[in-house]
């Protein structure tokens, strides 16, 4: 019996399709990478003042945690609806929801104005941003891989992905150019103004998304007779493919989290300068612009699992040499560092975005892969970066044995799991509601 193919655009549409995904991704890193980094070098004194500025530190991490929790939170949500209603509005309200709560944590009170109230709201806005995005990545990609031709969706998929590097080269330009102030000036106005720039980026990006067209795999399964009431049971019921689609996440996650948002810390309590480090953040985000789109569109040649499966072993093999070269105190090798762990993330990562739609049938496959996304983001980047920071400022002396053994067991988790999801590449995503589990091997 012949395949169910879903009609495909003309390229003009997939272009403005996949432009629009672009811009809401960087919206997506933009505010959310901004956050960690102003938690490593402001939000402790500004929102968490005390005696002790470990416990500060702890905390503001402690709401970039939160804003983790919120994510799966999100997911469901917009995925239940996505799937039930459409790709596309709910991607207009996510992208809504989280350029106006980082423009509003920009004009918020501290805690010397405010008191307990300041960190209140500090943290009320950090799980409406998680909320957004955890509908926001899932929705982008899906808009992308479903309008694209099967062989070429890793390709598309990598373009999309490149607002991953680039929302993270323009947050750390942006607090590049505010911690240039004196000390004075960055505490009282200067750390606002990067997120007060959200509001540019909002403008911008729902001036494009609006006129985008929605997915057509959506719409042909509109007529489905198969359609789940509650999107997420019918994932539910298949357990392991679920499981298997967070795991393979939680490696570049973690990656993330301790390459780029808690390195700051690291890196200032072994010695570097705190522009150094942000200059090494900037330098990765940069290379993934080039990286990402490329491992992306090899695993349409490879396939998604050779690619995340070479990532994954090499982080298992080389975290702790990469900590080595971070450890040296010498700023070159810092970079070499930190880009090495970068490119390694850029494996596992750049694939993620086809691999998981190949898992879950359009029927529920808004809801599938923006809960094992967020999911692994939960794990592998809210609490990585809070479990770094406890064990790090509790062990006394700064170390990195703690960090390159987290680094290496999530590598580990990623590595088993791609390896028992087997291939996805070239998946009929014209099904509707079920989820498979391709056989390893």
């Amino acid at each position: 019996m012949s395949e169910t193919v879903a009609p495909r655009p003309d390229s003009a549409v997939l272009r403005k399709v996949a432009f629009s995904g672009l811009l809401g991704t960087v919206i997506e890193y933009y505010d959310f990478l901004l956050y960690g980094t102003m938690a490593a070098i402001v939000f402790g004194r500004l929102f968490f003042p005390g005696s002790d500025p470990v416990v500060g530190t702890i905390a503001s991490f402690g709401t970039l945690a939160v804003g983790y929790v919120a994510r799966p939170v999100g997911g469901i949500v917009f995925g239940h609806f996505g799937d039930r209603i459409g790709r596309k509005s709910m991607l207009i309200f996510t992208m809504t929801m989280m350029g106006l709560a980082s423009v509003l944590i920009g004009l918020l009170p501290t805690y010397s104005a405010f008191g307990v109230g300041a960190p209140a709201l500090l943290v009320l806005l950090r799980i409406v941003q998680g909320v957004a995005i955890g509908g926001e990545w899932a929705g982008a990609t899906l808009m992308v891989v479903e309008h694209a031709d099967p062989r070429r969706r890793g390709l598309w998929n990598g373009l999309l992905q490149m607002g991953s590097p680039l929302g993270s080269v323009l947050s750390t330009i942006a607090v590049a150019l505010v911690t240039r102030l004196p000390e004075e000036q960055l505490l009282s106005w200067g750390w606002r103004l990067p997120f007060l720039f959200s509001a540019v980026l909002l403008g911008v990006g729902l001036y494009v998304r609006i006129s985008v067209t929605e997915s057509p795999l959506f719409e042909q399964a509109r007529t489905a007779a198969e359609k789940p009431r509650i999107p997420l049971v019918q994932v539910l019921r298949n357990p392991g493919t679920f499981a298997l689609a967070c795991a393979v996440g939680i490696g570049p996650f973690a990656l993330t989290a301790l390459v780029s948002t808690f390195m700051i810390t690291y890196g200032k309590a072994i010695g570097y300068a705190t522009s150094d480090v942000v200059n090494g953040v900037l330098i990765v985000a940069v290379m993934g612009l080039v990286t990402i789109p490329l491992f992306s569109a090899l695993s349409d040649r490879v396939g998604r699992r050779a690619v995340v499966l070479g990532g994954a072993v090499a982080i298992v093999l080389l975290a702790f040499p990469i900590y080595a070269l971070v450890n040296a105190k010498t700023v070159a090798l810092l970079f070499a560092g930190m880009v090495l762990g970068q490119l390694i993330q850029n494996a596992m990562y750049a694939p993620l975005g086809p691999l998981l739609s190949e898992m879950f049938g359009t029927n529920v496959r808004y809801t599938g892969v923006s809960l094992g996304y967020q999911a692994a983001a939960l794990i592998g980047g809210g609490f990585t970066s809070l479990f770094a920071s406890s064990v790090f400022t509790a062990s006394g002396a700064p170390s990195s044995t703690p960090l390159a053994i987290l680094a290496t067991a999530c590598g580990l988790v990623t590595l088993v799991a791609v390896w028992r999801t087997g291939e996805t590449r070239g998946r009929d995503l014209a099904e509707t509601t079920r989820t498979r589990t391709p056989v390893s091997g």
